[in-house]
């Protein structure tokens, strides 16, 4: 399996991991099974001593830690660069980064502020683009970029409001970076993960009635977990989805086919 995933020794940046229950540790753990070089992104201190914390105490290795702040465009690009300098070849970035204030993930989305819309769009799905564009120098030998989205970007789900549509701007934002880093043979996809027990999910107020309805309805009749979302990333960061780009790939018992 490892000679088909050919991941062995390609170096990954993962951005996103807030504690142990985050998808993006999750792509990281199946990622690290696979042999790649792992290199994680941070934006707070907080962020990096929960990591430096996970990592002490798993298997799991890094290769490279960096600060990187994805709403300034200084940092990200310095992020890079100092990447491109350690490492010299990017080979895949998971992209699993979003946040909307508390207060516009409460009450009706007609309320939704129009600083809180603005940054929702910036952090969430604004950040990929900028992401992709200081990666693509260092991606001299194609690769994948993945990133993290959620049914509510294609349906309106109670609670997730100004999310959904961040998310519903980085699905969009996906197929056309696909377009544009497709001669580059960098390929762009979604995951779009169902209910899992993450930071960001807390912030739903509908979250444990999602939950049951999956169970309930889905033709799996079950949620899936941290290491299936991971799983399916890895096959889409390698070799085995070559000729796979500008997909919105679900993990979600296949609760997206329900009408």
């Amino acid at each position: 399996m490892e000679d088909l995933l050919k991941l062995k020794g390609k170096n990954i940046v993962v951005m996103g991991v807030a504690n142990e229950r985050s998808l993006a540790w999750g792509v990281a753990k199946s990622l690290y099974q696979a042999g790649a070089n792992l290199i994680f992104t941070y934006r707070k201190e907080r962020s990096l001593t929960k990591l430096t914390r996970m990592l002490e105490k798993t298997e799991v290795e890094s290769k490279l830690v960096m600060p990187c702040d994805v709403n300034d465009d200084v940092s990200i690009k310095e992020a890079f660069e100092k990447i491109g300098s350690e490492v010299g070849v990017v080979h895949g970035i998971v992209h699993s980064i979003a946040f909307a204030h508390g207060e516009d993930l409460k009450g009706r989305f007609m309320e939704t502020s129009r600083d809180g819309y603005a940054f929702a769009q910036d952090t969430s799905a604004y950040s990929l683009i900028a992401v992709a564009r200081e990666a693509k120098p260092f991606m001299t030998e194609g690769g994948s970029i993945i990133a993290m989205s959620y049914l509510g970007a294609e349906r309106a789900v109670p609670g997730y409001n100004v999310m959904g549509v961040a998310k519903a701007a980085l699905e969009s934002a996906v197929k056309y970076l696909a377009l544009d880093l497709g001669e580059d043979n960098i390929r762009v996809n979604a995951v779009s993960a169902g209910a899992v027990r993450t930071l960001a999910a807390k912030g739903i107020p509908s979250f444990n009635e999602i939950l049951h309805k999956i169970e309930e309805e889905s033709p799996l009749k079950r949620n899936v977990t941290q290491a299936e979302v991971g799983d399916m990333s890895l096959a889409m960061l390698s070799h085995l989805s070559r000729g796979v780009t500008g997909e919105i790939v679900y993990v979600d018992s296949g609760f997206n086919i329900l009408g």
